[in-house]
């Protein structure tokens, strides 16, 4: 176990408010004006919302900071989040069609987070899966724009759909929170 001296000091870039990320005028999760309108674009705009969150808690890092595990003897590390939200936002597009399911994007069980190695072509593949299977479910949704209708796996609503989604983000946004002080000390909401 490590000895308190050992731990990173406490920062943060903000200047405006103390607690937060960034200052109100450099944050991208910041816009002008009124909400969204509708129940759908508010889901959407709160999901935006976390996926940025967890983008911004793992910027400035290199491949070994992503991939260190800093709560031992958890497997959980920030490219461990990166993979698997990958996975899961994978599983959620298998939930909405009645096709054959795609297969898993990393293997066995655990293995989002097991493979999560200190390697920069490991860290830039998982940012492309993320990417490609946060727009994959993000499409299958768009046709069902009917925040009640029950979709063909599990019967399934397409609000339940989108809720769960916010609430593995934003849960993994507090992880990532926790992760990313024990690496470099940075803290903020």
């Amino acid at each position: 176990m490590g000895r308190m001296s050992d731990q990173p000091e406490r920062w943060t870039q903000a200047t405006v408010y103390p607690d937060m990320w960034a200052d109100p005028d450099d944050d991208p999760r910041n816009s002008e004006g009124a909400g969204p309108e509708g129940e759908l674009a508010t889901l959407q705009d709160f999901l935006d919302g976390y996926r940025t969150t967890l983008r911004m808690k793992c910027e400035g890092l290199d491949a070994e900071q992503l991939a260190r595990r800093s709560v031992p003897p958890s497997t959980m590390s920030l490219l461990g989040l990166i993979r698997h939200l990958a996975e899961v936002e994978r599983d959620w597009h298998n939930w909405i069609g009645d096709g054959e399911p795609l297969p898993k994007l990393y293997g066995a069980r655990d293995a989002d987070f097991l493979g999560a190695v200190a390697d920069q072509a490991e860290v830039d593949a998982a940012y492309a899966d993320l990417e490609r299977e946060q727009a994959a479910t993000d499409a299958a949704l768009a046709e069902h724009p009917d925040l009640g209708e029950r979709l063909e796996k599990d019967g399934i609503a397409v609000r339940e759909l989108m809720v769960h989604r916010i609430e593995e983000y934003a849960r993994h946004c507090g992880h990532a929170d926790l992760l990313r002080e024990c690496v470099d000390g940075r803290v903020g909401q």
